[in-house]
């Protein structure tokens, strides 16, 4: 009870110094739900950097991924670390040598690496390509021109009604989150 109390006297401390310092967001911050950001920062498996990212959005975005969005399923080859596999009854741990780095063969279809590259921008996106690519599928890399203009997975019919605030929030965490080069990644 009181490690609870703690945490929600800390999350109103941070939401009142946000509330403070960026008036103009105000009412954007006012959205954000501070208990999930708590717990994204808590179970982000990597070291994050974040220079010159949004904090609040950083850990929003580690909650959906980590928590609700299990983007690790399908962009981490393998998922877990050995020893580690939660289907197998052992207790989970994340492959963080290849995290988000993509890699994962679904038949013809390889899953993309989402993390930084060289430009500092996840899978190399701009936040308004990488939104196009989340929300409507757009393939940028035309890495499977036999298919068509489209990812073969995404949009994945739930992450295209998330709202924008959310999807920038995934778009700052994967900006945090060490660059990885997995074999066979795209």
């Amino acid at each position: 009870m009181k490690r609870l109390l703690l945490l929600a006297s800390a999350i109103t401390t941070v939401a009142a110094i946000a509330w403070l310092a960026y008036p103009a967001k105000a009412q954007e911050f006012s959205s954000l739900p501070f208990d999930q950001i708590a717990i994204g920062y808590k179970v982000a498996p990597v070291k994050l950097n974040l220079t010159g990212l949004d904090p609040f959005l950083v850990g929003w975005g580690s909650y959906t991924v980590n928590v609700t969005a299990a983007c690790n399923d399908c962009h981490t080859n393998p998922p877990y670390a050995t020893g580690g596999n939660p289907f197998m009854g052992q207790p989970t741990k994340i492959n963080v040598a290849g995290y988000l780095g993509g890699g994962v063969s679904f038949g013809p279809f390889t899953s993309r690496n989402l993390t930084p590259e060289s430009n500092g921008l996840p899978a190399g996106m701009t936040f308004d390509q990488f939104q196009q690519a989340f929300t409507q599928g757009t393939d940028f890399d035309n890495a499977h021109p036999q298919a068509g203009p489209l990812l073969q997975v995404m949009p994945w019919p739930a992450y295209s009604k998330m709202a924008p605030l959310q999807v920038r929030a995934i778009y700052e965490y994967l900006s945090a989150i060490p660059s990885v080069k997995a074999p066979g990644a795209i």
